[in-house]
C-alpha cells in the first residue's frame, strides 16, 4: 500500500497557520501593535492605506532587534517571551506563540527595519510570501519599523472575502482603540491615507478614554475601584442615563489584554438591574488584574476569550463593586467650588440684623357668620351695538349660487368596509393588544403589525425624499449641540448630503455637531438616538450587503422612528396607517423582509367553528 501521510512544505504550513492568526487586516494591526508594546515602546505610529489592504505600517521606538534576532523573528515558533512550558501559565506579555510574523510574511510583502540601542547601524529584511528577498545593513533609528503590503496577494480567494475599505478600516480602528485604551502611558498616532485620525499623548486612563471617544464622555464616567486577594478592579462605568442601544463602549482588560467575557458582562448588567431601559446596554472600561497562573489565555487563537479559575467569585466581586460605585454616584453630593454671585447677600442688607416677621390675627373673625351679598352680578364686559348687520349682505341674491358645481369623488371601489355616520362613511378598524391594527374587508378581515407597517410607510417616504431632495425640514428654536468622536464626525461628513435631503440641517465643526433643522417626522428628543443609530449602521458597513447609502439611511431612520409595540393609536391614526400602507409600492413586507399583515377570510373564520 502506498503511503498517504506526508509532511507539508514550510510555505504551505505557514499559510495554514496564517489562517488562524490573520483573518483580516485588523488581525495584523493587533499583532504588530502588541509586539511594539512588548518591546517597551513609548511612542507608536500606525499608518494604514486602503483599509489595510495596500499598507499596514507600525513604527515604534522600542528596544529593537539585532541582526540575528531580526532574521529569527520570521521563523515559526520563534519567540523571546517563553522558554519552557511552565511559562505558558505565567504570561505577562502579549505575543508569545512566535507565529505572528511568520504567518504574516507568508501572505504579504513584509519590509522590516530595526536597530537596538547598542548597535550603530540596523538591519533591513524584505520577505515576499515566506521567501527572504534581501537582508542588508541599513541606517535606521532605534526601534522597529515593519511594513506589511499587499495582504493576501498569493491567496486571491481569501482576499475576495475582505469587506470594503471602510469596513476594514473600522475593524482596524477597533483594534487600535483596544490597545491604546489599556496602555495610556504609551503615546499613539494613527494615520489613514495620509490623514491623521488619532494623536494620543501619554496620559491617565480617564484622559485616554476622553481623547478616544470624545469630550462628551467625560461627564458620563463613574470611577470603579476595588482590590481583594483574588482580583483588583479599576476603571470606569457609564451613568445609567447615558446607556445606549449599541454595545460599542464596553471594554474588559485582563492583565493588560483586551478580552471578551459574556459571563462577566452579565455581572455588569446585573449590577445595573432596574436602572436601564429595555434593550439598552451600559458602557464600561474596566481593568482586571489577577494572578497570571489563574487565567488561561490559550483557549482561542485571537487570545480575546480567556478562562478564569474561579469565575463565580469574580462574578460576585465585580457585580458588588459596580453596584457600590453606582450607589456612591446616586448618594454622594457633588462638590461645586465655583462661586455663584447671585446667592450673595445684597450690600444694603449685609449689616442688618434678623427681624422677626409680625403676624396679625383678627380675634373677632367668625367663619360661621352669615355674610350678606348683593344679588346683582357685575361683569366688566358690555355688549356692543350690533344694529345694521343685515347691511353686510345687501345686494347678494341667493340665486347667484344656483350655478355653483361641486367636484364629486365618484364611486371608487372600496377595499375596506365602512359604516355610515350620517352623510359620512367611517372605516371600521380597532387596535389589538396595542400591537396590531385590525380592519374588516369584504372577504373577511386583515391584521396589520403596526410597527412593521409604519416602517414600510416611512421607508418609502424617506427613499423618495432622498431621491427628490424636497423633504420638509422644521427649524429648531434652540439649536442642539452634540459631540462625536473623530471617526463618527468623518462618517457624518460622508453622509451629510443624504442627511440634508431628508431634512437635517447640520453644522459640523471638528468633533462638535450643531443641529439646526430636523425632518418633520422626527421629534427633537430623538435626534441623538437617530444619529447614533445611523453612525452605528454605517460604521458596521451594511452597505456591503448590497444596500446603497440611501437605502441604508432609510432603513435606519424607519427603524428608529416607527411606531412601537405598546403605543396606543387613536381611530384616525389607525385609519391613516392602513391607508398609507396599502398606498405603498410593496405593502406586503417591511424593509427588513418581514410580513406586515395577514388576511383572514370568512371561510377561514368559519372553519374555526366547525
Amino acid at each position: 500500500m502506498v503511503d498517504v501521510i506526508k509532511l507539508l512544505p514550510d510555505h504551505v504550513a505557514n499559510q495554514i497557520a496564517a489562517g488562524e492568526v490573520v483573518q483580516r487586516p485588523a488581525s495584523v494591526v493587533k499583532e504588530l501593535l502588541e509586539n511594539a508594546i512588548d518591546a517597551g515602546a513609548s511612542v507608536i505610529k500606525l499608518i494604514v492605506k486602503d483599509g489595510g489592504k495596500a499598507l499596514i505600517q507600525v513604527v515604534d521606538d522600542g528596544v529593537g532587534m539585532s541582526e540575528t534576532d531580526a532574521r529569527l523573528s520570521f521563523e515559526r515558533h520563534a519567540t523571546s517571551k517563553i522558554s519552557s512550558a511552565e511559562d505558558l501559565f505565567n504570561l505577562k506579555t502579549k505575543g508569545f506563540r512566535g507565529e505572528a510574523l511568520a504567518s504574516i510574511a507568508a501572505i504579504a510583502h513584509v519590509d522590516l527595519q530595526t536597530r537596538n540601542a547598542t548597535a550603530e547601524v540596523g538591519t533591513q529584511i524584505k520577505i515576499e510570501g515566506s521567501t527572504v528577498v534581501s537582508q542588508e545593513i541599513a541606517v535606521t533609528p532605534k526601534g522597529t519599523s515593519i511594513s506589511v503590503k499587499n495582504l493576501f496577494f498569493n491567496i486571491p480567494a481569501r482576499r475576495n472575502f475582505l469587506k470594503s475599505n471602510q469596513v476594514e478600516l473600522r475593524h482596524i480602528t477597533d483594534e487600535f482603540q483596544r490597545v491604546a485604551l489599556v496602555h495610556p502611558s504609551v503615546a499613539f498616532r494613527y494615520y489613514n491615507n495620509g490623514s491623521e485620525l488619532f494623536n494620543l499623548p501619554s496620559e491617565s486612563f480617564r484622559q485616554r478614554i476622553v481623547h478616544v471617544f470624545g469630550s462628551r464622555i467625560n461627564e458620563r464616567l463613574v470611577p470603579v475601584e476595588e482590590e481583594t486577594d483574588i482580583i483588583k478592579i479599576s476603571g470606569f462605568i457609564s451613568k445609567p442615563e447615558f446607556a445606549k442601544k449599541s454595545r460599542g463602549e464596553q471594554f474588559f482588560f485582563a492583565n493588560g489584554r483586551f478580552i471578551k467575557s459574556p459571563y462577566l458582562h452579565h455581572a455588569i448588567v446585573a449590577a445595573f438591574d432596574g436602572l436601564l431601559k429595555t434593550d439598552f446596554h451600559p458602557g464600561y472600561f474596566l481593568n482586571l488584574e489577577v494572578n497570571p497562573a489563574s487565567i488561561d489565555i490559550n483557549i482561542h487563537p485571537t487570545k480575546t476569550e480567556v478562562k478564569f479559575d474561579d469565575e463565580n467569585t469574580l462574578y460576585a466581586i465585580l457585580r458588588s463593586t459596580v453596584k457600590h460605585s453606582l450607589g456612591q454616584f446616586s448618594v454622594a453630593p457633588v462638590l461645586d467650588f465655583e462661586h455663584d454671585r447671585n446667592l450673595d447677600t445684597p450690600y444694603a442688607y449685609q449689616n442688618r440684623g434678623v427681624v422677626l416677621p409680625q403676624v396679625t390675627v383678627d380675634n373677632t373673625f367668625n367663619p360661621f357668620a352669615e355674610v350678606k351679598t348683593s344679588n346683582k352680578r357685575e361683569t366688566p364686559y358690555t355688549k356692543q351695538n350690533v344694529e345694521g348687520w343685515e347691511n353686510l349682505y345687501a345686494g347678494i341674491n341667493s340665486k347667484d349660487f344656483s350655478s355653483v358645481e361641486f367636484e364629486s369623488e365618484g364611486n371608487a371601489p372600496q377595499i375596506f368596509e365602512s359604516k355610515d355616520e350620517g352623510s359620512q362613511k367611517q372605516q371600521i378598524t380597532f387596535q389589538l393588544k396595542r400591537k396590531y391594527v385590525v380592519a374588516t374587508i369584504k372577504s373577511g378581515m386583515v391584521v396589520i403589525d403596526q410597527t412593521r407597517a409604519h416602517q414600510r410607510v416611512l421607508y418609502e417616504k424617506f427613499l423618495q425624499d432622498i431621491t427628490v431632495k424636497e423633504a420638509v425640514s422644521q427649524q429648531l428654536l434652540f439649536p442642539m449641540e452634540l459631540n462625536f468622536t473623530k471617526e463618527e464626525t468623518r462618517l457624518l461628513l460622508s453622509i451629510r448630503e443624504s442627511l440634508s435631503s431628508l431634512g437635517f440641517v447640520l453644522e459640523i465643526h471638528d468633533e462638535q455637531i450643531k443641529v439646526t433643522g430636523i425632518p418633520s417626522t422626527m421629534t427633537e428628543s430623538g435626534i441623538g438616538m437617530v444619529l447614533e443609530e445611523l453612525l452605528k449602521d454605517f460604521s458596521e458597513g451594511y452597505e456591503t450587503e448590497g444596500f446603497s447609502q440611501a437605502e441604508l439611511m432609510a432603513k435606519t431612520l424607519c427603524k428608529s422612528l416607527a411606531i412601537r409595540t405598546g403605543q396606543l393609536l387613536e381611530q384616525d391614526s389607525q385609519i391613516a396607517l392602513v391607508n398609507d400602507l396599502f398606498g405603498c409600492k410593496e405593502p406586503n413586507l417591511n424593509p427588513f423582509q418581514k410580513m406586515t399583515f395577514i388576511t383572514l377570510s370568512s371561510d377561514d373564520i368559519d372553519k374555526k367553528f366547525n
